[in-house]
């Protein structure tokens, strides 16, 4: 089975938090350690422009000495990130991650932002699809010892 990323997204919600591109690192960082997620979408006029991470505040405030509370996060966000479509499937993503070293990914049609997948996201659906098949097999050969 190798569901639509659609369907991370339904069972996950499609919650994604954002903050526009005049923010600052440190407004960026308050609202990931709010909701207590490792990035935020960059919005400018409702559309995706950027995003910023766990790994751009290490790599690219702390580790250059910035200071977050006067740093402009479009100075340090990524710019145009790469987006992944709701069709794709989850070996599509897991692919594109692996392919893009990227964490986060947003999922976008028609211009339109949908959601963002992780790659706990990932983990999570392959443990429980791989946990559900460890249990029908386990039905299986215990239901024909009997």
């Amino acid at each position: 089975m190798n569901p639509p990323v659609s369907s991370l997204l339904s069972d996950k919600g499609s919650s994604v938090y954002s903050v526009p591109v005049t923010a600052t690192v440190a407004d960026a960082v308050a609202v990931m350690n709010e909701h207590k997620v490792g990035s935020v979408v960059v919005l400018e006029d409702g559309n995706l422009v950027g995003i910023f991470t766990e790994r751009d505040v290490l790599y690219r405030v702390v580790a250059e000495g910035l200071d977050p509370a006067e740093t402009p996060l479009e100075k340090v966000m990524t710019r145009n990130p790469k987006i992944i479509s709701p069709d794709a499937t989850v070996q599509d993503a897991l692919e594109f991650i692996s392919e893009n070293r990227c964490r986060h990914l947003p999922v976008v049609a028609d211009g339109k932002l949908l959601g963002l997948i992780s790659q706990g996201d990932i983990t999570r659906w392959f443990v429980e699809a791989h946990k559900s098949h460890a249990e029908q097999l386990m039905t299986y050969i215990t239901g024909g010892m009997g």
